[in-house]
């Protein structure tokens, strides 16, 4: 069987930047197992699956796994699928994606770029010894938490969020949950870093559902609805957030540095 295959850098205006993704469109789904060896063998942070659909208000069913696991919610390869589409279909200015756990996520056009509409997640705050010890940092501003099993940090200031050398042992230990550290940022409006080793991903270097997460605080904290964002990993990447009523709405651009066929 031979499958098109893509690889994209999602919230990277070039190449080697961002977050990369692999984008397979399917006529139809193959079994579970399958889709998770292929991206076992893929070793990017996230594989995209996507199927067309004939049902009204939907253009594809989408699914991501990391090489371990299926995942509820991944923004930077819903990103990349949504480049992938509107890249081929210049007369589409949106592309929108049923998923079994996140719901409809949209992708459409914005000036050179693209704008991903994502859930606003809004974490509460809870206390999260284990996820600040495993960061190696002494305190935390403040610690909050999501029923998706993601934890956000917030720390002082983004020199603390740079100099972070976690100890992934102990964030693999709660399992598959996100660990996200943030702060005020210094060349953006917030800065951050998120983790995942019970995922299989150490450091992903550019996290959207991280922000759908994020994006409902920082609102709060700053006052005001929109502003800039990095994420700190060693590629990095830039984000504009807007907070959109119960939704998030995240920017960025993305670069296709692979195309070809998936032999299986």
């Amino acid at each position: 069987m031979r499958l098109p295959i893509a690889q994209i850098d999602a919230f990277a205006s070039a190449p080697f930047t961002g977050n990369p993704a692999a984008v397979m469109p399917l006529a139809d789904w193959l079994d579970d197992a399958t889709l998770q060896a292929i991206a076992a063998e893929n070793n990017l942070s996230e594989t995209a699956f996507i199927v067309a659909s004939g049902d009204e208000d939907v253009d594809f069913d989408l699914r991501w796994f990391t090489p371990a696991v299926e995942v509820v919610m991944c923004g930077h390869a819903t990103l990349a699928s949504g480049h992938f589409v509107l890249s081929a279909s210049p007369d589409m200015d949106r592309v929108r994606f049923r998923t079994r756990k996140a719901g409809m996520l949209e992708v459409s056009r914005a000036g050179a770029g693209y704008d991903l509409a994502l859930p606003a997640w809004v974490p509460n705050p809870k206390p999260l010894p284990d996820q600040v010890a495993a960061l190696g940092v002494d305190n935390a501003v403040d610690t909050l938490w999501h029923e998706h099993r993601y934890a956000l940090i917030v720390l002082e200031n983004a020199d603390q969020v740079r100099a972070l050398t976690p100890d992934f042992r102990a964030l693999a230990a709660d399992g598959d949950l996100l660990t996200i550290a943030t702060a005020p940022g210094d060349t953006t409006d917030i800065i951050s870093r998120a983790f995942a080793p019970g995922g299989g991903i150490d450091e992903d270097p550019v996290t959207g559902s991280a922000h759908a997460v994020a994006v409902p605080y920082w609102a709060k904290r700053l006052g005001r609805d929109g502003f800039t964002a990095y994420q700190a990993s060693k590629r990095g990447g830039h984000l504009t957030c807007r907070l959109d009523g119960d939704r998030v709405i995240l920017g960025g651009n993305c670069v296709t540095v692979m195309e070809g066929s998936f032999l299986l």
